[in-house]
């Protein structure tokens, strides 16, 4: 039998989604560098040759892209039979690898097609602008999976199908959400690349203006989409922690990320989209994605709880008082945790002068939940 949690093989999963990012930071480098053209249209050959005789600086550029892909490559093949190793048939971590390894594949695919067709470096057709939102959705895919089989084989569990029907919404709300907020960054970035702008006006005028690249007009829907999306964030990471308390902490975490985001993307506006700043917002998204996709998996996979709020408002009332709160049935000793979790959560958004009020008045016994 293998074991649970094979130390090696996880190891090898976290190490393969850091170096993954890593890699896709130079993606982004050579995109936003124009060096996408450095070894031509030829592929896998670099201009014609294995090892460029001569090469200028946008080919080794370009080749150092190719050849850390390559890795990534390797390294999902290397994952892909751990698991199958070290883990029975069926298993998560298994399914994960396999995703991985389908679409470590489409990625060199769509990789090879940006340098075949010349979808590179100046170009600004309508077609580039399609495999790029392309190449973002399958770059993201590719990292959720090998999020999942890190997270997998760290001893998380996967997703229940019986998980309640509103937290798969949920979740999934969020997940494309950030799909389509991240594939609009990535066409906002290749119109930066492409087409300087001198400020938000210029920007919103290019917009508005008929006449104006279609990745210029463009530019302001990512912005515009990030706000939506941030709505959507606050509005359902609180809502999936009250109902699967296992992905609380990974709620807090997602908020935070996803506020360094903002005023990340604001920064970038402010500095006219300098590249380092180009490679440090894409980071950012990185992450975000990364722990949305641990934060979706704890809320499905995990017990969940259906919180009556005004219940959940007695509780805390409760708890600031002293009292006990009979329930009236025997309910779950998880509903009893997720109440007093919300009513710690209420009881520290007292303002100081009231909560050092209550302890003065004796009124802090903790709340604890009946013996069903």
């Amino acid at each position: 039998m293998p074991h649970a949690h094979p130390t090696a093989f996880v190891r090898l999963a976290w190490a393969l989604l850091g170096y993954t990012i890593l890699v896709i930071l130079w993606g982004a480098f050579v995109r936003a560098t124009g060096a996408g053209a450095g070894c031509g249209s030829h592929w896998p050959l670099c201009n014609g040759e294995v090892v460029p005789t001569s090469p200028r600086w946008e080919t080794l550029v370009e080749l150092s892209h190719r050849v850390t892909s390559a890795l990534v490559g390797l390294g999902v093949i290397a994952l892909l039979v751990g698991a199958f190793r070290r883990f029975p048939r069926g298993h998560r971590v298994r399914k994960a690898a396999v995703g991985s390894f389908v679409f470590v594949l489409t990625e060199g695919l769509v990789g090879a097609m940006l340098v075949r067709y010349e979808w590179v470096a100046d170009d600004a057709s309508v077609a580039r602008t399609v495999v790029i939102g392309l190449h973002l959705v399958n770059t993201f895919v590719l990292v959720a999976f090998l999020t999942a089989a890190a997270w997998w084989a760290s001893g998380r569990a996967a997703p229940r199908r019986d998980a309640p029907g509103v937290l798969w919404w949920s979740v999934g709300a969020l997940v494309l959400g950030a799909l389509v907020v991240s594939t609009a960054g990535a066409v906002t970035a290749l119109g930066d690349t492409l087409f300087r702008a001198e400020g938000s006006g210029a920007v919103l005028a290019s917009t508005l203006d008929a006449t104006a690249h279609h990745l210029q007009q463009l530019r302001v829907y990512h912005p515009v989409l990030a706000v939506l999306f941030g709505a959507l964030v606050v509005a359902l990471v609180p809502f999936v922690q009250r109902r699967a308390p296992a992905a609380h902490r990974l709620g807090q975490v997602v908020l935070l990320l996803y506020l360094a985001q903002v005023a990340l993307g604001v920064w970038n506006i402010f500095l006219k989209a300098p590249v380092w700043m180009q490679l440090v917002h894409l980071f950012g998204a990185d992450l975000f994605w990364i722990v949305l996709i641990m934060f979706s998996n704890d809320a499905l996979s995990g017990p969940s709880v259906d919180i009556d709020e005004g219940l959940a408002r007695r509780a805390a009332r409760a708890h600031l008082e002293g009292e006990k709160v009979e329930m009236g049935s025997p309910t779950l000793q998880l509903r009893f945790e997720a109440l007093r979790a919300r009513a710690r959560h209420l009881d520290s958004l007292l303002p100081d002068p009231l909560r050092q009020f209550r302890d003065l008045t004796g009124h802090s016994v903790p709340f604890s939940p009946p013996t069903p």
